[in-house]
């Protein structure tokens, strides 16, 4: 008799495992990799590898999918690359960098990286997502941004955008998403911010807690590091690689992780709500 408690503890236990693991879902994330050629496809097939053996639920976007600047490129590009994502069930989405304007203000990338529009949000399991076009900071984008950040309830608040407010290398932070946005993600509980634009790894400790993640490494020809400003957050680590992201979430706890192109995880931090 003294063992049935024990039995039923232990298939408790085991359930409760199991259903805290079922909770977790993860997303990949790459930036400035719409090269074409070798370093494109090498990065679309190492994100494969690594999905295969780290399940995700989602492939994200940091803009600059398509340096090529060629509608039909891109798509085919994108398709022998990444393809591979939507046909394993994968969601996606995007935002759109600087390079992805030069045509049409790349409305014709919208389809095929699941956009309803410029800027938008995305929920994937405790959290939401806000996507934003940080190429045009205008007052209706950031009073769309500010009601939708007002209005989550999600535990986990992820900010995705091509510019980056912060970053020290060949380019500089974005000023008008210093001044514009950067406050109404500490005012509202942001806790990550997921950027691209230079070409290489930083990442950033806001006192608040909030981290800024640059990685604009995805393919393109990766950007030398440079000193920052004394006003920025604390920049504590730093990589100049390709490789992309991967970020694993659940109710208590969200985890990033940089992988090279070699499948060698190169930096992760955790996160607690």
């Amino acid at each position: 008799m003294r063992g049935v408690p024990v039995l039923c503890v232990l298939v408790l236990a085991l359930a409760g495992a199991s259903s805290a693991q079922e909770a977790r879902v993860a997303f990949l994330a790459a930036g400035d990799y719409g090269v074409g050629g070798s370093r494109e496809l090498a990065l679309g097939m190492r994100m494969k590898s690594y999905e295969a053996r780290n399940a995700a639920n989602m492939l994200f976007f940091f803009g600059d999918n398509d340096s090529t600047e060629s509608p039909p490129r891109f798509r085919a590009n994108w398709s022998r690359s990444f393809g591979w994502a939507r046909r394993g069930g994968l969601r996606v989405a995007g935002v759109l960098g600087n390079h992805d304007y030069v045509v049409n203000t790349g409305r014709y990338q919208f389809k095929l990286l699941g956009m309803p529009g410029p800027y938008y949000t995305r929920r994937l399991g405790d959290a939401q997502l806000f996507l934003l076009d940080s190429n045009d900071v205008t007052d209706r984008q950031t009073a769309w941004l500010e009601r939708e950040l007002s209005e989550s309830s999600s535990t986990w608040k992820i900010v995705v955008l091509h510019h980056p407010p912060y970053t020290c290398g060949e380019h500089s932070g974005d000023l008008k998403v210093q001044q514009r946005w950067a406050p109404l993600f500490e005012d509202y509980g942001v806790q990550l911010v997921l950027s691209g634009h230079d070409h290489n790894y930083q990442r950033f400790h806001a006192p608040s807690g909030l981290r800024y993640v640059v990685h604009g490494g995805g393919a393109a020809r990766l950007y030398r590091l440079s000193g920052c400003p004394p006003m920025y957050p604390p920049r504590v680590r730093t990589r100049r690689e390709h490789g992309f992201l991967s970020v694993s979430i659940g109710p208590d706890d969200l985890e990033v992780r940089t992988v090279d192109l070699r499948g060698r995880v190169t930096d992760r931090f955790r996160l607690s709500p």
